[in-house]
Formats: structure tokens, sequence, C-alpha cells
């Protein structure tokens, strides 16, 4: 098996120490995921670890730089399965820099409440979906 196009992206909470928001970021593209939330992130480009690719993803497409907290760890080496050629690592983040904006493939960001049936009642992106509670466990265990 070949390996997997690695994605990588962040779960923005209020306070790594104390989280009790996630800020969520709805897609303008594809077509097919259009409107959908997701977590912010990206494609991993040659040359770059998995974290310099998180960075500079967020600073593209937020405006923000973060601190990383821990991993929400997948399923996989590379994180969660987004499709056939995709894998996605997602590590906590905190804003450290700037205010989040939707500057690049986002019309929208919320702040969301750390509650699994307000997180749940959003329309996620289905590959995001299981990260979403998995997430949630991680915020309870750090």
């Amino acid at each position: 098996m070949s390996e997997l196009k690695q994605v990588v992206g962040a779960a923005v909470v209020d306070s790594l120490a104390a989280p009790t928001k996630l800020l969520a970021a709805r897609r303008t593209a594809p077509e097919q995921y259009a409107g959908m939330w997701e977590f912010p992130g990206g494609k991993v480009e040659p040359g770059e670890t998995c974290e310099e690719g998180l960075h500079r993803e967020l600073d593209e497409e937020l405006g923000i730089r973060v601190r990383l907290g821990a991993e929400v760890r997948g399923p996989g080496a590379q994180g969660w399965p987004l499709n056939a050629k995709a894998a996605m690592r997602v590590w906590l983040a905190e804003v450290t820099e700037g205010t989040p904006a939707p500057l690049e493939d986002h019309d929208e960001l919320r702040w969301v409440a750390l509650d699994p049936e307000k997180l749940n009642a959003m329309a996620w992106i289905p590959a995001d979906l299981p990260i979403v509670g998995a997430m949630l466990e991680t915020v309870r265990s750090s």
C-alpha cells in the first residue's frame, strides 16, 4: 500500500489549559463540501514536517499563529482517513497571535461550545465527524 497524501488540521480551542470552545471553519469548496464545517488546515508540502505545515496553513487560511497542544490521535500512522488517497493528523491548538478570519477556503468561522450535542448538531464534513468525538476525548484527558 502506498503512502497517503498527508493533510494536517487544527482543533483550535480558546485555551489549551482549560478549553471551553472550538473554532469551526465553514468550507466554500469543493461543491460537495461547501457550507459544511471542518477543522482548518491543509496539505503538508514537500520538505515540511506536519507541524510546520499546520503552522503555515493556519497563517494562510486564518491569519493566526498558534501553540500546538496534544495530538488528536487517529486510527492510522498518518492519522484520520479522509478518503482513499489522504489522511489527516489533527492537533489541539491555541491562538497566540492574530484574530482568526476566513481568509482562504472558508466563508465563516464560529466558536462553538465544547458540548457533544452542539458539535454533533453541526453539518461536519463526513471525514471530520469522527475526529470531533476524538477531539472531545483528547480535551477531557489533557
